[in-house]
């Protein structure tokens, strides 16, 4: 990696460079979240080939462009985008050039296409001995499922997410969002972060091989755990949960307003019938057991929703946080965005992109005290061509005006 910059202001990771050959989901993320703390990240795509996410929906104005996509934007700020054709016979010398020039190379194709193109891992250690790469997939690069193509959504299948979302008399719910597209991103940069400590300490890179389906499993291990220690499968609860009752989400006054609610222990049962102005349902035998609770879940709730729908879901919430009860507003998109609490925090930053103008992108969660993230917008398609090809990647002028028309670039 490269001399890491010194001063206060500099972002975390300022000096680290990666390859970014990934597309869709969750390679991108990945990556988005090392640009947002400083690493200079390329991504590297093609306007013969789009990344999926430039074709998809919400579109600014609703014309659909791929410089206009909501979820691209949203998945890949602060990069920068080199177009290269990855089926010109003269692309893959200049990919070469790419990790030559990067200290991590992310994929997200699928198995075996790194390897055909003469870029797999051993391909790249001849380039850069110490060269990290990450592989993000389906079900991980070995095992009999190495070759299964999909999506995030394919992993909330195979993990058995999709098997526990939804209602008991309905079929499995897959997500509206993929979120192994969402959870892995977090094991991926966590893992470059150990590799380039590990080749800080040893000067050795390595090949990370990162499974979609496995970081899924990781989120609902008290499942597997609940299986493995006491022969129960757990299904669908809708909103229920088996250790909490009630546990759900309540009508409040006004049109879809609701107010989360979990109850797990007895001193928060009674806390709760205090709040609700119900201190007889404390030791009333339906009810003054979890078990009892649970049996009775159906009238237990229609009791709670008699009293919610009275108030709006911000009193539901406040009465309940005072009193020590878990519980939370359910907000929509327009009212997260205008949280004060989000906007003091500056989880949102308006950036002026060159096509969509000013607009709201999500910055990271977390607050460095010394090394700020700052957070650029996502690249048009190409747009950084001139600058990575002759800044980074040290082409002269000529030969890259020579690649350009021979469509190298496209």
């Amino acid at each position: 990696m490269g001399t890491m910059k010194s001063n206060s202001d500099a972002s975390a990771l300022e000096g680290l460079k990666i390859a970014d050959f990934s597309w869709v989901g969750a390679g991108p993320r990945a990556t988005k979240d090392l640009a947002d703390n400083g690493a200079t990240v390329v991504k590297i795509e093609s306007s013969t080939r789009l990344d999926l996410t430039r074709l998809s929906p919400p579109f600014k104005d609703g014309i659909m462009d791929p410089n206009r996509s909501g979820f691209f934007v949203h998945s890949n700020t602060s990069k920068f985008s080199a177009t290269l054709n990855l089926k010109h016979p003269k692309s893959i010398e200049v990919a070469r050039r790419f990790v030559g020039w990067a200290d991590v190379v992310l994929e997200n194709f699928g198995h075996g296409f790194m390897e055909k193109i003469g870029l797999g891992y051993e391909d790249l250690k001849e380039i850069k001995e110490d060269i990290i790469m990450v592989s993000v997939s389906i079900a991980g690069r070995t095992g009999p499922y190495a070759d299964f193509r999909g999506y995030g959504n394919s992993a909330a299948a195979l993990s058995g997410h999709a098997h526990l979302t939804g209602w008991p008399d309905r079929a499995p719910l897959i997500p509206p969002i993929a979120f192994g597209d969402v959870i892995t991103p977090l094991f991926a940069v966590i893992a470059v972060m150990a590799a380039l400590e590990y080749r800080k300490r040893t000067g050795k890179g390595q090949y990370i091989d990162v499974s979609q389906w496995e970081t899924m499993v990781q989120f609902i291990a008290p499942a597997f755990l609940d299986y493995a220690a006491n022969g129960n499968v757990q299904t669908r609860m809708g909103n229920r949960n088996q250790w909490a009752a009630p546990h759900g989400a309540f009508p409040c006054k006004g049109e879809d307003n609701w107010c989360a609610l979990a109850i797990f222990n007895e001193e928060q049962w009674k806390d709760f019938c205090s709040v609700i102005g119900r201190s007889n349902m404390v030791n009333h035998p339906k009810f003054k057991t979890l078990k009892g609770r649970k049996e009775n879940e159906d009238q237990l709730e229609a009791i709670i929703s008699d009293w919610t729908k009275n108030f709006t879901k911000q009193e539901v919430m406040q009465r309940m946080q005072e009193a020590g009860v878990p519980s939370g507003i359910v907000r929509n998109a327009k009212e997260v965005l205008e949280c004060p609490q989000l906007n003091e925090r500056q989880l949102f930053v308006k950036l002026e992109h060159p096509v969509i103008g000013v607009c709201n992108n999500p910055a990271p969660p977390m607050k460095f005290s010394r090394t700020p993230s700052k957070v650029r917008p996502a690249p048009c398609l190409g747009e950084h061509n001139h600058y990575v090809y002759t800044g980074l990647l040290g082409m002269s002028d000529e030969e890259f005006v020579s690649l350009l028309n021979e469509g190298v670039f496209e």
